[in-house]
């Protein structure tokens, strides 16, 4: 990796980890924020899924005019439950050589599991690519953490909210 590859952002839930990895594989659709900045289909009614298995495909399913649809944005190249996952992302605005990966562990930590993921392979995407909305380097990277630590507040807020922890 080179520098203003990757950008990481990680949270602590209160659930050991085999129930951090399945909530956040097997409810993905639940806890992932909706809009735009989240979704493909935005504000449409849609859900997203991840196949829980190696080579199982990340995708949105979004109901249009003529029907669902399906946007397959990535698949899954490392499967180690409940410690790993990790899965080549591709934006629908990629081309079809042009693609990331994210790489989410579960660690135990007294009283739950600290979730964290990293996602890399920023630098091969090019200067202009549509992904990066006018950002390089530092700015984007930073843009990317703020992005993932969004989705990871929403995923220890479901965690809480499924366990009954009054705190969140």
């Amino acid at each position: 990796m080179t520098a203003f590859d990757s950008a990481a952002a990680s949270v602590f839930v209160r659930v050991p980890p085999q129930q951090a990895f399945d909530v956040f594989t097997r409810e993905l659709d639940d806890w992932w924020r909706h809009g735009r900045k989240y979704r493909i289909g935005g504000a449409k009614p849609g859900r997203l899924v991840l196949e829980c298995k190696l080579g199982g495909r990340l995708f949105e399913e979004v109901e249009v005019p003529s029907g669902p649809k399906l946007f397959v944005v990535g698949s899954v190249v490392e499967w180690l439950p409940p410690h790993k996952v990790a899965f080549e992302w591709r934006n629908v605005n990629f081309k079809p050589h042009e693609r990331t990966l994210v790489v989410v562990t579960f660690a135990e930590r007294a009283g739950g599991t600290t979730v964290r993921v990293e996602h890399s392979g920023f630098a091969a995407l090019p200067a202009d690519h549509p992904v990066r909305h006018g950002a390089q380097g530092a700015e984007f990277c930073r843009y990317m953490g703020l992005w993932w630590g969004g989705l990871l507040t929403a995923l220890r807020q479901h965690v809480a909210v499924r366990a009954g922890d009054p705190t969140l």
